[in-house]
């Protein structure tokens, strides 16, 4: 019976209750719909810097990632790849040769990552092939072809078959250099990335710096599946126990920082909204404590205990809570639903978002088991607002309150 009670109070004054609806709806709807926009963001990135960056799983002799010294490399490589190649969930593996050196053009020179691959490996692993805006991948040029990033390009101020050259030290820590022509340039959504990797043939770069045949300074292992990437990499350190064998997040610390703090971010911006819809709230709830003085009075009077008046009001203020916030919820996850077949459009800003490494078209993403963890947390938020009043209800006399006109 008190159910009904509550319910009915709940519509007593109709315009002030769908304010207060409305003003909880909005919020979650707002809160929900950012937190589904941010995460969508940061698990994009993640799947790109995997996809075109970094791989899943990378393995190296243990002093490379010290030094990246030429000399530390390992000779067993084709062996290793072999042996990954037959794991269940692999979807590429490829060898690289990795050198930090000097490119330069007829204008300028510049640093950067010098990858040497097979081509057809690499296509297993990473998505490069498939983001080249000129030229072909490793095609039209027929001795030291190179494939670089379009920001790359602007900044030697070369394009399709133009000439560059790579200076590096060779096993002997003489200094030489091979001149290459572009055969293909790429752009990936990370203009940071674009601007400082080139890819070669690896036997290109074995022939330059006199490097043994199947040498390799990290095998890159893609994974069907990047939440199995920590249980393959377990497996590989005790097929391998003598390699340095790294999970991406491992590899890149800040991406698996984002994951981590994301889901807690996006929960502390629901409890400030909330936090801040609590006080309207407390506020509506007073009013309608209030204005039903004589009517509480007179419950009181005819043996209504106070323990169910205050049981009544704390439910209006859940039910008050409760109905708009389901609102809110069902809006919210509408919304967060439609985008994420339906991606949000950033290229107004698209400068400044290549820069970080984030793509310009934004697809939405949300855990099921959020949805639950708001509903709950509306739920707590009505219980909190609605303590003070019910406890304004049990200090009213019976006799003092039936006196009011």
């Amino acid at each position: 019976m008190i159910w009904s009670i509550s319910w009915k109070n709940v519509w007593r004054n109709k315009v002030r209750s769908s304010v207060v609806m409305t003003a909880i709806g909005l919020g979650l709807t707002a809160g929900i719909f950012s937190s589904a926009f941010f995460t969508g963001m940061v698990n994009q990135r993640i799947k790109q810097a995997i996809s075109n960056e970094i791989s899943s799983i990378q393995i190296h002799d243990p002093k490379f990632k010290e030094t990246t010294e030429l000399v530390n490399f390992m000779s067993d490589a084709p062996d290793i790849s072999d042996k990954i190649q037959k794991l269940d969930n692999i979807a590429g593996v490829s060898n690289r040769i990795i050198i930090y050196s000097m490119v330069s053009s007829a204008e300028t020179a510049t640093g950067v990552k010098i990858t040497g691959i097979d081509p057809n490996q690499e296509n297993q692993v990473t998505g490069i092939n498939s983001k080249i805006v000129d030229g072909k991948y490793f095609e039209g040029v027929s001795r030291n072809p190179v494939v670089i990033g379009k920001k790359l390009a602007e900044k030697l101020k070369v394009k399709v078959r133009s000439k560059i050259v790579i200076t590096l030290q060779d096993m002997d820590k003489n200094i030489t250099g091979g001149a290459f022509r572009i055969a293909g340039i790429y752009e990936t959504p990370n203009t940071g990335f674009d601007e400082s990797n080139v890819f070669v043939r690896s036997s290109d770069l074995l022939q330059l710096t006199g490097m043994p045949p199947g040498a390799a300074h990290e095998i890159a292992i893609l994974v069907n599946d990047n939440e199995e990437a920590f249980s393959i990499d377990q497996k590989i350190k005790k097929m391998f126990p003598d390699k340095e064998v790294l999970n991406w997040k491992e590899i890149s610390p800040e991406m698996s920082y984002m994951t981590e703090v994301m889901g807690f971010y996006n929960y502390i911006f629901i409890i400030i909204i909330l936090f801040a819809l609590l006080f309207g709230i407390i506020n509506t709830m007073l009013m309608v404590v209030l204005e039903r003085r004589k009517e509480i009075g007179m419950l009181l009077a005819i043996g209504m205990s106070r323990l169910k008046v205050f049981g009544m009001v704390m439910l209006e203020t859940v039910l008050l809570s409760l109905s708009g916030g389901l609102v809110g919820i069902l809006l919210g996850a509408l919304i967060a639903k439609h985008f994420e077949t339906n991606a949000i459009d950033l290229s107004m800003w698209a400068e400044g978002y290549s820069q970080l490494g984030y793509d310009t078209l934004v697809y939405t993403s949300i855990e099921p088991e959020q949805y639950v963890v708001i509903a709950v947390m509306v739920i707590m938020t009505g219980i909190i607002a609605a303590i003070y009043p019910a406890y304004k209800a049990l200090k009213y006399d019976p006799a003092e309150a039936l006196r009011i006109e």
